[in-house]
């Protein structure tokens, strides 16, 4: 698909104007509140400098969590503004000091103050209900408050890939409104996911891990008939394990999966690669003693936390022969020193295999927090997503909203 992006803007001129951004900045955070991951912050930062560079009076709109009920103090996007700030090497404004009006009176004022290189971050969208509403006229009047910030010659910059497959205010309705880009983040994505879908160099290995069948069997039916080799870990292979009549003892396992596994694993045996031992424990806990057993030895009162060490090698194996790979989702509890091994032992196989050439993406979400927390240089990987649903959505070959309305013909000025 064509869009204009963040370039074709540049070239028609941005100083004076006020540019409305949607980043991704759904950061993780600790118990007490401080970022242990800030990813999505960096990868944020290419698309506001430039515009800042530029001249733009920039308003940034994004999320974190899923508040429910309106404001979490506990989700506020202050200590992402004090990280951006500290990225971008300038203050960066949050909007909002009335939190149940994310784009109120104090959010006004402050866009109308900005000068050209100013920067004010909303607070958390999601405060706002009508941001993910069903409801196409509540969701349109909370796009035209968002578009009244920027003002009559505003712009709008998509640059959250991992929210593109949600219909929702600050990602599809805005776009409808103002004249609209995708920014170098989102850009960049849809090169990436479109080498991955059309142009793909054979042979073609997933990697899927994370803990429920159910999030990636679009992703699993669509791949089988394309990739050469899927490799099944994390907690969905229990479920994959059981479809073959094996006990899982306590480990993750979704029940009402288990016949369609049966039926993936038949219809596609020579393209599904399941672990062949595990590495369990008696409780899900850091400090519970790992013990190594077979995939067909699972003890009853014990649960599989990670793949095991032959399991790496074999897959490994197969990834050295890849000459393209896409990975989404960890082999095992990463967070965990105990069973971080699994996820680290197809990380290093991967990033052997991307400098002997191959073409890998890792697929955004736990596993790109993965990469960065196992102290793998994300510079070993061709391209590492920030969005894992967005992702997988986009391989399934569904339609993403956000993407979808950037491929439309510009809004004329009376449509804001």
């Amino acid at each position: 698909m064509s869009v204009p992006t963040l370039e074709d803007l540049l070239a028609e001129g941005v100083s004076g104007r006020g540019v409305l951004v949607r980043s991704d900045l759904n950061v993780p955070l600790d118990d007490g509140g401080a970022i242990t991951d800030p990813g999505r912050i960096t990868a944020s930062v290419p698309t506001l400098r430039a515009l800042l560079e530029a001249g733009a009076k920039v308003v940034v709109t994004a999320h974190l969590g899923r508040p429910k009920n309106g404001a979490d103090p506990k989700l506020s996007l202050a200590p992402v503004a004090a990280a951006l700030g500290d990225q971008l090497g300038r203050h960066v404004q949050l909007a909002g000091s009335n939190q149940s009006q994310v784009v109120g009176g104090d959010a006004l004022a402050r866009a109308e103050g900005l000068t050209d290189g100013d920067i004010l971050l909303l607070e958390n969208i999601r405060f706002d209900p009508r941001e993910t509403s069903k409801d196409d006229g509540e969701r349109l009047a909370l796009a035209r408050q968002l578009a009244e910030l920027v003002g009559p010659t505003g712009a709008f910059v998509s640059d959250g890939f991992g929210v593109v497959h949600r219909k929702q205010a600050s990602v599809y309705d805005v776009a409808t409104l103002l004249p609209h880009y995708a920014g170098t983040l989102v850009a960049e994505e849809i090169r990436v996911l479109e080498q991955l879908t059309s142009s793909t160099t054979r042979p073609y290995a997933v990697v899927l891990g994370g803990s429920k069948v159910s999030d990636k069997l679009g992703v699993i039916e669509s791949l089988a008939t394309k990739a050469d080799s899927i490799v099944i870990g994390g907690g969905m292979c229990f479920t994959f394990l059981a479809a073959q009549g094996l006990s899982v003892g306590t480990s993750l396992l979704e029940s009402e999966m288990v016949d369609t596994c049966r039926r993936l694993c038949e219809t596609y045996a020579d393209v599904l690669h399941l672990p062949v031992d595990i590495v369990v424990a008696e409780r899900f806990a850091a400090d519970s003693p790992p013990e190594t057993v077979a995939a067909d030895r699972i003890p009853a009162d014990k649960m599989g936390l990670d793949i095991g060490p032959e399991s790496v090698r074999r897959f490994a194996t197969l990834l050295s022969n890849a000459q393209t790979i896409f990975w989404n989702g960890p082999m095992g509890v990463f967070e965990f020193p105990a069973f971080a091994a699994g996820t680290k032992g197809i990380a290093e196989a991967i990033a052997e295999a991307t400098s002997k050439g191959a073409f890998s993406v890792v697929g955004g979400g736990d596993s790109a927090a993965a990469v960065r927390a196992l102290g793998i240089p994300e510079g070993d990987f061709s391209h590492i997503s920030t969005g894992g649903g967005a992702s997988l959505e986009y391989l399934e070959g569904k339609t993403l909203p956000g993407i979808e309305v950037l491929g439309r013909p510009q809004p004329t000025g009376g449509d804001a």
